[in-house]
């Protein structure tokens, strides 16, 4: 029987723009534009800044596009564009996988698609199957590979690897070289949420770097393992106390997983997000204003699943960073004040001793969050939360309890955004930080993707140093 990476690089080494359903190439296409706005915005903040003094260092090179720091080799490009998709937690999420795909599929593909100058629609395809790599893998391991591992920095080593091996038109062996050399390379461990470090976004970047890696080696005719997935010592064993092979061949060249990507509005991890969805429907359905809140909810209960409370249980943040991993938090910014964007995490917000603002300390001591085996259960094929309010008695509602339940968040495919909704959400982000000259220079760019002869044209001055 034909092993499975081998079944998956054959995939990836004979698939054109032709074979893609136009469908396909549209969900590819609002992957890139919901990553751009990312991208831009996240390129200006202090990891990416930092990230970029970094690769300058490594030699001049003017192979690609680095947004925001001029240019430098495909691999360092692809590593810092990486580390800056990945700070603002915007980017995209795909449940079955819980992998952000765009962070490191797509500055992996783009780099190498400038550097060979391969135009609009071999960048699309590169895309595509990075993703289907990314999520095919990271559904064959989960849920268990995400008790130490984070997925956007390991199963996405092997989209990243894919994206940029169908740009140099690698062969399936060459392929099959990639992935293993990819497969090796993966890494990304859970750790770094204790201490709210720059680590979550090195993770991505480095994917996107070892992506890049991978395929020019292959090319060049270095090796890799070709059992990388379902090897005796590969990654399925390694990563994971079980796995699905399954997950990755059925359906492979047919059923395209790009489709299954959702997209984040909200400021902060994609645990959070279903909550704050119910908490902004209550808020909505009451009529509430931000001291209505604080006069007649008594007490916040939200239920969620286990591996999602793992990662946002943080109770009262002391900086923008654990608020965006604390569910407590995130619910109470909703309800407070009815959106949860990046202005609810800036920084003067929080302090040593906790969040700062007495309204939201206040709400925050009345919110407990718990895990319920029901929803724990449903993941991670739904993302499911329910969010329970004890109105005060002697109130007009005296004691009443308002809940609501919900299974995904908003931009989930079950729960969908639109494209013109992922337009919207580019041009508010980038415009707000960086301008709206450079917002609407982004959205044309974009609608002029597919027809590009030359990806090396279309987004180099973007943002520039």
């Amino acid at each position: 029987m034909t092993s499975v990476t081998r079944q998956l690089a054959d995939v990836l080494a004979a698939t054109t723009y032709e074979d893609l359903p136009s469908r396909t190439r549209q969900d590819a296409y609002r992957a890139i534009l919901d990553w751009l706005g990312s991208v831009l915005a996240g390129a200006v903040e202090t990891p990416a800044r930092l990230t970029q003094r970094v690769i300058a260092r490594l030699g001049a090179s003017n192979e690609a596009t680095v947004f925001g720091s001029g240019r430098a080799s495909a691999a360092a490009a692809a590593l810092a564009n990486g580390v800056a998709s990945h700070i603002l937690e915007l980017d995209d999420i795909h449940s079955g996988s819980t992998v952000h795909a765009a962070a490191p599929t797509i500055p992996a593909a783009l780099a190498v698609a400038e550097r060979e100058h391969s135009d609009g629609r071999s960048f699309m395809t590169a895309v595509a199957l990075g993703y289907e790599t990314a999520f095919r893998v990271g559904e064959a391991v989960n849920p268990s590979h995400y008790r130490y591992w984070h997925p956007t920095g390991t199963v996405a080593t092997f989209g990243a690897a894919a994206a940029a091996g169908s740009l140099l038109k690698l062969t399936s062996d060459q392929m099959l070289d990639a992935l293993g050399s990819a497969g090796t390379q993966a890494a990304g461990l859970w750790e770094f949420n204790a201490d709210g470090t720059m680590s979550k976004h090195l993770h991505p970047g480095k994917a996107a770097f070892n992506g890049v890696l991978s395929a020019d080696l292959a090319r060049a005719g270095f090796t890799g393992a070709r059992r990388i997935l379902e090897g005796e010592r590969g990654f399925f064993r390694a990563f994971s106390a079980e796995h699905d092979p399954t997950r990755i061949t059925d359906g492979l060249g047919t059923d395209w997983k790009i489709g299954e990507n959702g997209y984040k509005l909200h400021a902060c991890c994609g645990h959070t997000h279903t909550a704050i969805d119910v908490a902004l429907d209550l808020r909505t359905e009451q009529h509430w204003a931000s001291d209505e809140v604080l006069a007649q909810v008594a007490s916040v209960h939200v239920e969620t699943y286990g591996p999602g409370h793992e990662i946002v249980k943080e109770a009262n943040p002391r900086s923008p960073y654990q608020a965006k991993f604390s569910m407590a938090y995130c619910v109470a910014a909703a309800l407070l004040e009815g959106r949860v964007g990046l202005d609810q995490f800036a920084p003067e917000r929080f302090g040593a001793d906790g969040v700062r603002d007495r309204a939201m300390a206040s709400l925050l001591e009345r919110t407990r969050v718990t895990v319920a085996d029901d929803l724990t259960r449903k993941y991670p094929a739904a993302w499911p939360a329910r969010v329970r309010l004890t109105l005060k008695s002697g109130g007009p509602n005296d004691g009443a309890v308002v809940c609501g339940v919900s299974e995904v968040p908003r931009g989930n495919p079950k729960n969908p955004v639109s494209t013109c909704q992922i337009e919207e959400k580019l041009l508010a982000l980038v415009g707000s930080r960086i301008g709206r000259d450079v917002a609407d220079n982004a959205l044309r760019a974009m609608r002029a993707l597919e027809a590009c002869p030359d990806m090396a044209e279309l987004f180099h001055d973007l943002l520039p140093a």
